[in-house]
């Protein structure tokens, strides 16, 4: 039994869900390889290759995995799938002597790594539908707040809350189409042999009335996975590759929503803030501290499966000619551990976007202050309508605009609408007293209420079934 006087991965017990650890356990997997060979032995008695006495004495020892015994052998053969044939096959006295009739080892792991692929998937997909659902309502929320964008993180015109947020919600959607995509395109090798020619299973089978196609399909129907068309010793390792990029794409989209977050949290802005517990501490030394530890952990570890997908690439790319094995040791880490980074993440961004707290204060203060530099579009666009020279009309605002904020970096109010309406080459074109209304920033988010409304009924959709799994 491991304990915390050895070194354990955070996964082992800090990130990620139980149930997502249990299904890339080694017992799991063990369990998963059992459940093959019964059914490659169900499918070899059903063409007459073995006995049905030997079939249910697989089976009735399926569940009886050993490690202790089986990592034992493989202390001494060095060969962990071999182990684990001994150790089963000396459980069965019955059906022992036909354990793995045919198959080389990368048909039973590929078709098992395939198996788990589509379960993580399938767990992993709740979450980020629960996600999508949180995001709609927060969308729907604030479709209406306004507030002033930034462009460079400089202030820019306004927008919307909603809409801000329908930003994200839009490329998690994106996400979500592609994962659904990847799930069901998952493909387990199949039974093609030592090179994917499925040799050992036409020798077999010589005589028996049945093709090697034929025993594939029965297995893989029980196993209840297709298998790829074509194959060498392993599945194509771009499948891998496609899976990581899904998760790593999931995890650009989240890590920019907790990007955004801790910008928008920082006093200079101040707009929003991640919930923070009524004993949550902040700072070991500054008490008064609320950083948006969440958003920062979201970004540590989205940061990490970014970089996953390159070795998926290597796998795939310089798997030379039929195989190489030079996968097979970074595999045990890069899969399980893609999915539950990707999971906690996604576990966290749950209750962040649920709690998310957005500060009317802050939001009217940066609207008032920034938003009249905005609005001078409105008094640009109404001279020029009045008969004035577009040209002349954006060098005078530019030149209030440039004396305005000279002022409020000195620390004052914001002068803009006086030094506007003071102007002869404005005022002879935009009247003194239509300036206020014009400059009133807080009309002048255009359909962004409306997209954002939009953008979250497509979210209800995606998750109502009607573009679902």
């Amino acid at each position: 039994m491991f304990d915390h006087e050895t070194y354990l991965s955070p996964l082992t017990w800090r990130y990620g869900s139980v149930a997502m650890r249990q299904l890339w356990s080694e017992a799991h997997k063990r369990r998963l390889l059992r459940r093959f060979w019964v059914a490659l032995a169900e499918a070899q008695r059903q063409a007459g290759l073995v006995t049905p006495e030997q079939v249910a004495d697989l089976r009735a020892h399926e569940t009886e995995i050993d490690i202790a015994a089986a990592e034992a052998v493989e202390r001494e053969i060095r060969h962990d799938l071999m182990a684990e044939i001994q150790v089963y096959a000396a459980q069965c006295p019955v059906g022992g002597p036909i354990l793995h009739l045919g198959a080389t080892s990368m048909d039973v792991l590929d078709n098992v790594d395939a198996l788990r692929l589509r379960a993580a998937l399938d767990q992993l997909l709740v979450g980020v539908e629960r996600l999508l659902a949180a995001l709609a309502g927060r969308i729907e929320a604030e479709a209406q707040t306004v507030t002033i964008a930034f462009t460079h993180l400089q202030p820019a015109e306004p927008t919307t809350v909603g809409y801000r947020l329908a930003q994200y919600g839009q490329d998690l959607l994106a996400d979500l189409a592609e994962l659904r995509r990847v799930r069901s395109a998952v493909r387990g090798k199949g039974l093609k042999g030592a090179v994917g020619v499925s040799a050992s299973y036409v020798q077999l089978l010589a005589g028996t009335g049945w093709s090697a196609r034929q025993l594939e399909s029965a297995v893989m129907a029980q196993l209840g996975v297709e298998a790829f068309p074509v194959a060498t010793q392993t599945y194509p390792r771009k499948q891998d590759w496609l899976v990581l990029n899904a998760l790593a794409g999931l995890c650009g989209t989240l890590h920019k929503f907790a990007l955004d977050l801790r910008l928008l949290q920082s006093p200079p802005f101040g707009e929003w803030s991640e919930p923070f517990g009524a004993r949550q501490v902040g700072s070991s030394a500054m008490p008064f501290k609320r950083n948006p530890i969440v958003a920062e952990n979201i970004d540590s570890l989205t940061r990490l499966v970014a970089a996953l997908p390159r070795v998926a690439w290597d796998n795939a790319a310089n798997s030379l000619l039929e195989r190489t094995l030079d996968d097979s040791a970074n595999r045990r880490l890069l899969l399980p551990e893609a999915f539950l980074l990707t999971e906690e993440v996604v576990m966290r961004a749950l209750p962040l976007v649920e709690g998310l707290q957005f500060w009317p204060g802050p939001i009217q203060r940066n609207l008032r202050d920034y938003g009249l530099f905005a609005a001078t579009e409105r008094v640009l666009m109404a001279g020029v309508q009045a008969g004035g020279d577009r040209q002349e009309l954006h060098a005078a605002i530019r030149e209030q605009s440039l004396a305005a904020w000279a002022a409020l970096q000195a620390g004052q109010a914001n002068p803009l609408a006086e030094l506007l309406a003071g102007d002869p080459r404005i005022v002879r074109l935009v009247t003194a007293d239509t300036l206020p209304t014009l400059l009133d920033a807080s009309s002048h988010t255009g359909d962004a209420a409306e997209r954002a409304l939009e953008l979250a009924a497509q979210l209800r959709s995606a998750l109502s079934g009607e573009n679902g799994r």
